[in-house]
């Protein structure tokens, strides 16, 4: 079969870029064609795959999105597949595996009545309702029963259109984890200007806003001196960073922080990490989590954070109830930082719990049900 992947942007750092890369990339194992629909794609392509880039139109965000809709339709009109799968809502899918947060209940929660006349708001639900509807036939590769419970309590999306999947991560990187050497690890520290009697404490995620970064640094600023001077925070992700360092700044914090667009050794960063910081506002899953717990990372998460049951059940650090206070997560740190027991357990639990769960199965079932159903349409 052909299968079309439809993602606005591709670049290798994003939680949902690396899901979409790992489920076509199993799609195309099993004998299947794939063509990629992107505004952009950033990093080398993949072989094989047939990147179409969609011409950027348009003077806002929803405006753009909306011609990318209507130039992919039209664009497959001349040239079938017989399958699309999408990362991003739009009509036409086949299959849309929920990456983000449902934006009716995000709108309800956090919107008043005058952002409801917008024509942002008014083109995100036509493109939530086009998925997500009792009409619609498209089917929701969804990551947890937080998800499914909102699209179900808004839309009324039946059971048999929605398929839970388990977590996912790139078993060949994170198989490779334990010939690590804990000489190249020290060095890394080093290399990152921290000692082995200090704190590094890491944060990796796109779009600081939503992932808490500003969190984390007013967590760290209040630190007692004696604690505050030893850490130095990490923030990897592909966002401007010109905000967060201004308030790093005001917060005396500009000489313990360091920002990266991207690094190919997150891996290696985890295992010398100290600390993971995720106090996201928003995030439908947060894989970044489930890597923690496969490297034997302590987390200290949001409660928020679709994946953050996974916390909980390994034993690998704190869950913040939400809604979440600043002081909550002030005190949590503080804690973390000065209980050396604490952060052993967190880090033993970690690795007991990886000894006894699969962690690697997303990208596989989730091929699984896109080939599948593509078989049933296409017989």
């Amino acid at each position: 079969m052909k299968i079309a992947f439809c993602l606005h942007n591709y670049f290798p750092y994003g939680g949902m870029q690396r899901d979409f890369i790992r489920i076509s990339r199993a799609s195309q194992e099993k004998g299947n064609d794939i063509r990629v629909y992107t505004f952009s794609w950033e990093g080398e392509p993949v072989p094989g795959f047939e990147i179409v880039i969609v011409p950027r139109k348009g003077l806002s965000n929803h405006s753009r999105n909306i011609n990318f809709s209507k130039w992919v339709s039209k664009h497959r009109a001349k040239h079938p597949v017989d399958v699309v799968v999408g990362f991003n809502k739009m009509p036409g899918l086949d299959y849309y595996f929920a990456a983000d947060v449902c934006y009716a209940e995000k709108t309800r929660r956090e919107k008043g009545f005058f952002y409801k006349l917008t024509p942002r708001y008014r083109s995100y639900m036509r493109a939530e309702k086009s998925v997500m509807a009792p009409t619609a036939k498209t089917h929701l590769l969804v990551l947890t029963e937080k998800q499914k419970a909102d699209f179900q309590c808004h839309y009324h999306t039946q059971n048999s259109r929605i398929h839970m999947m388990p977590p996912g991560i790139d078993a060949d990187r994170f198989r490779e984890l334990p010939k690590r050497s804990s000489q190249k690890i020290q060095q890394l520290r080093r290399k990152l200007g921290v000692s082995t009697e200090n704190f590094l404490l890491l944060q990796v995620g796109s779009d600081f806003r939503r992932k808490g970064v500003d969190r984390s640094l007013k967590a760290i600023a209040v630190l007692p001196e004696a604690i505050k001077s030893r850490c130095t925070f990490v923030v990897v992700g592909e966002d401007n960073p010109q905000s967060c360092k201004r308030l790093a700044s005001q917060l005396g914090l500009q000489d313990r922080i360091r920002f990266f667009y991207g690094r190919e050794d997150i891996n290696d960063l985890m295992i010398a990490a100290d600390l993971l910081l995720h106090p996201a506002y928003q995030e439908a899953g947060g894989i970044v989590i489930i890597e923690a717990i496969a490297c034997g990372l302590p987390a200290m998460v949001s409660g928020t954070c679709g994946y953050a049951p996974y916390v909980t059940n390994s034993g690998c650090g704190e869950v913040l109830a939400e809604p979440v206070t600043q002081d909550a997560l002030n005190e949590a740190l503080a804690e973390a930082l000065f209980n050396d027991t604490l952060r052993k357990q967190w880090r033993d639990s970690a690795k007991s719990y990886l000894q006894q769960n699969n962690l690697y199965q997303l990208a596989e079932r989730a091929s699984a049900i896109i080939i599948k159903g593509g078989v049933r349409a296409n017989p």
